[in-house]
């Protein structure tokens, strides 16, 4: 290491001073020569410093399902933090956490009937890796730990969730990954798929590349496969219609479990609580984490097929059944803000909502295909991914760009994904503010040159 003087970061009350935080997944030198500050949100705007309204075409990061800032959950998380801040989780409990499980699993399709809470969808998949490895084990069938992941997935940040996650650059920096990982083709074809509106009808073969791995790797050495139900962080990619049903089938021939990665889709996204039940799929696990509170406060969690959790529960009484699990998890102010969301999802039915709008997001994503530098437009759900072309040896920098001129230009938030723009509003958006989005978009676009 140099032993160079480095300026020693000092506390510092100067609102300018942006050098100590190191901030994820960010262009960092960029970001600090020109800063895209919030400072205040109430349902589906942002606010900068200077009090600008910025629409918010994301979600803020997938997650805030019932918008900004709504009352009932922040009432909720301010008596919570009044009555009682932290409650154990192991070998202790709060009373609220097993209403919150029990709602979660009510909303969940078929015996999918137990929750584990941990804090985020990274911390959710390296769970569900773990029970699976457990439950094959506590089976008799250890040999079982082979895992299948998928191209272009994304699964968190954790080395097991990178490993089975399909994202170069989240993976070259990092080492070899798991050992025992294998990962399925992604399932994009522009060439047949371009311009689909909901799931595309192209591609449901494209499931049985598992039976390619099964027979690599023997069927009895598998233990799961991870998929999203829409790869979303990739700048969407919904499923092809049968896909996931297919895989569904080849998992059951070969009894390997079947795991939802439903961190984004989870609780209305795509129009259900779950996307499991819009594409009438049970897997034996779904991961969800994100709109679980509205992004209100970090939380998230791994729902369990009911004959898995009772693989665990033998053996003495008093003794531990799964060595695993988090200081914070089921954390009383996360399970408050849990409750007030579903609330707000049932009684202002956020995810009906998203149903009914779903063909006016549809039109309103197309309407841009005619503009230059796109190369294709993928909607499912209230989601949409817009490809755009690259510049020439500056793969990334429309894209870049693009969120640059929406935040500071269009006063709108959106997501750059290399050069794709990914957006997926609150489920509480109104039409106008859908054309809102699609208007300063459209603009945004064009000045991308």
């Amino acid at each position: 290491m140099s032993t160079q003087a480095v300026r020693k970061p000092q506390a510092s009350t100067i609102p300018n001073d942006l050098e100590a935080f190191w901030m994820p997944f960010t262009a960092n030198r960029a970001f600090k020569a020109r800063p895209r500050m919030v400072s205040r949100a109430k349902d589906m705007h942002y606010y900068a410093p200077d009090g600008r309204a910025i629409i918010d075409g994301a979600a803020g990061l997938w997650c805030t399902n019932a918008g900004h800032s709504r009352e009932p959950i922040v009432k909720a998380i301010q008596a919570q933090a009044a009555e009682m801040d932290f409650a154990p989780p192991f070998q202790y409990a709060n009373p609220k956490s097993f209403e919150l499980a029990s709602r979660i699993a009510a909303l969940a399709p078929g015996d999918l009937d137990h929750v584990f809470f941990c804090n985020s969808g990274s911390e959710a998949v390296d769970t569900a890796m773990k029970i699976a490895l457990a439950y094959w084990n506590v089976s008799g069938q250890a040999q079982r730990a082979r895992f299948i992941g998928r191209e272009r997935g994304y699964h968190g940040v954790g080395f097991g969730g990178m490993s089975i996650g399909g994202l170069g650059n989240n993976r070259k920096a990092f080492g070899t990954m798991l050992a025992g990982v294998d990962h399925l083709p992604h399932t994009y074809n522009r060439e047949h798929q371009a311009f689909s509106r909901g799931e595309p009808d192209w591609g449901e073969h494209l499931a049985d590349n598992l039976e390619h791995l099964v027979a690599l790797h023997g069927d009895n050495t598998i233990a799961a496969v991870f998929v999203e139900p829409m790869a979303g962080s990739t700048a969407v990619l919904p499923p092809p219609k049968g896909y996931l049903q297919r895989l569904r089938a080849i998992c059951d021939r070969y009894k390997i479990l079947l795991v939802f990665d439903e961190v984004i889709t989870g609780f209305g996204r795509l129009g259900h609580a779950f996307a499991a039940e819009r594409y009438g799929v049970i897997p034996d696990m779904i991961t969800f984490a994100k709109g679980v509170t509205s992004g209100a406060v970090p939380m998230g969690g791994v729902l369990v097929r009911h004959d898995i959790h009772q693989a665990f529960m033998n053996g003495p009484e008093h003794a531990i059944e799964f060595f695993h699990g988090y200081t914070y998890s089921a954390h009383p102010l996360a399970v408050a803000a849990g409750l007030a969301a579903l609330d707000l999802y049932r009684d202002e039915g956020l995810f009906e909502r998203a149903r009914t709008l779903e063909p006016l997001w549809y039109d309103a994503c197309m309407s841009l295909k005619s503009l230059p530098h796109v190369l294709d437009i993928r909607c499912v759900g209230l989601t949409v991914g817009i490809d755009l072309s690259s510049k020439p040896g500056a793969v990334g920098m429309r894209g870049f760009e693009a969120m640059e001129r929406g935040f500071h230009d269009e006063g709108l938030m959106l997501r750059a994904v290399g050069d794709s723009l990914a957006m997926s509003p609150p489920l509480i958006v109104s039409e106008a503010q859908i054309g809102e989005i699609f208007e300063k978009t459209a603009r945004v676009i064009k000045a991308v040159a």
